[in-house]
């Protein structure tokens, strides 16, 4: 633990970091230890707005849509792209500030990298999902098609009208943004011409929240129920894996958790409890959010995380980059000292006048 936050010591610039051989382990998923060596030429220049493999720009939308189309076309040769690449652009124009009727994203913690790194990991599983044999039913192009648009809009509820007199931040919307993301796609997908998958796609990026439980998330198939546990794991991988993780949590997401009233909770007495009192309590609390994510991804959402492995043939960066995270929260509470972290997060939100 110790060695792990030595390393992230002294390091406040946007790339290098070395590691030494880290023993991880695969928490509360039943894995066997997996080991981490420095690698000069991978490690040691891993950039903040690159994906785990440090190869795909996760704040660049057209980065991460050649990847997406790639791993598309590898499944689905003669399939068209026009739904997806339509999706990019709408998904870069609403975030941007440039889609009728909405300001620009303002939510710091979930914004654009954050959805690209989801929309990217969600490829990889429906990818490991189609190479690994299973025997169940395989997906086809249209429904891999929804599978990336959910994610691309999994948090557009996140994102202000421009009629909205009653927020100032989107970051006021966390307790009802996934029912607010499914409106969003109920209106959107007509008019991208898949106006009757709009009802499912409504529900699956309710498999990303908290509104309902997943076991009462209605939706027409088990190929669905799949696709949904598939995008609800992404969500948790994606974001906990992102290298600057516990920056984020303590300089982005607390200050989403209070102007959401995610940091104190209302007690049945009338009183207040404080869940988290400052960005290094967050810190010091994910290995606890952790150990409940884990339970989610392995029983609520089926296990579906695992299916990186087959893409990535047998490794999973996700869930090493994960535990790289967890451990050195761990070590931050034990020495009580988040001073290591100094990574600095890329800066993705657009400037407007709302």
């Amino acid at each position: 633990m110790e060695n792990l936050v030595s390393h992230r010591h002294g390091l406040s610039s946007e790339h290098g970091l070395q590691f030494t051989k880290i023993s991880i382990q695969k928490a509360g998923l039943g894995t066997p230890h997996v080991n981490l060596f420095e690698a000069p030429g991978k490690m040691s220049s891993q950039r903040n707005n690159y994906d785990v493999t440090n190869s795909i720009d996760v704040t660049d939308p057209a980065n991460v849509r050649a990847e997406v189309v790639r791993i598309f076309h590898d499944l689905y040769p003669k399939a068209p792209t026009t739904v997806i690449d339509r999706s990019f652009r709408d998904f870069e124009a609403l975030y941007r500030g440039k889609f009728p009727g909405f300001y620009a994203c303002d939510t710091a913690y979930h914004d654009i990298q954050h959805v690209l790194d989801v929309t990217l990991a969600m490829a990889r599983l429906m990818d490991g999902y189609e190479r690994a044999e299973t025997g169940g039913q395989p997906f086809d192009a249209p429904l891999f098609s929804i599978g990336v648009i959910t994610a691309l809009f999994h948090d557009s509820g996140y994102v202000r009208t421009l009629d909205d007199t009653e927020h100032r931040n989107g970051a006021e919307m966390t307790l009802t943004h996934v029912s607010r993301g499914a409106i969003f796609l109920q209106k959107y997908l007509p008019q991208i011409g898949l106006g009757e998958m709009a009802d499912v796609a409504a529900a699956l990026i309710h498999f990303t929240g908290f509104e309902k439980p997943v076991a009462q998330i209605k939706v027409p198939s088990l190929r669905h129920k799949l696709l949904g546990s598939l995008l609800g794991s992404a969500d948790i991988i994606a974001q906990m894996s992102d290298r600057c993780y516990l920056e984020k949590c303590r300089d982005r997401l607390y200050p989403e958790f209070v102007a959401g009233g995610i940091a104190r909770k209302r007690n049945p007495d009338g009183g207040e409890s404080v869940l988290f009192d400052s960005g290094e309590d967050l810190v010091m609390k994910t290995p606890q959010f952790y150990a409940g994510a884990a339970r989610r991804l392995a029983e609520d959402l089926g296990g579906c995380h695992n299916y990186t492995e087959h893409h990535f043939g047998g490794q999973d960066p996700y869930l090493m980059e994960v535990n790289l995270n967890v451990q050195c929260a761990q070590a931050i509470k034990s020495e009580q000292d988040a001073s290591a972290l100094q990574r600095i997060p890329p800066k993705t939100l657009t400037t407007t006048d709302a």
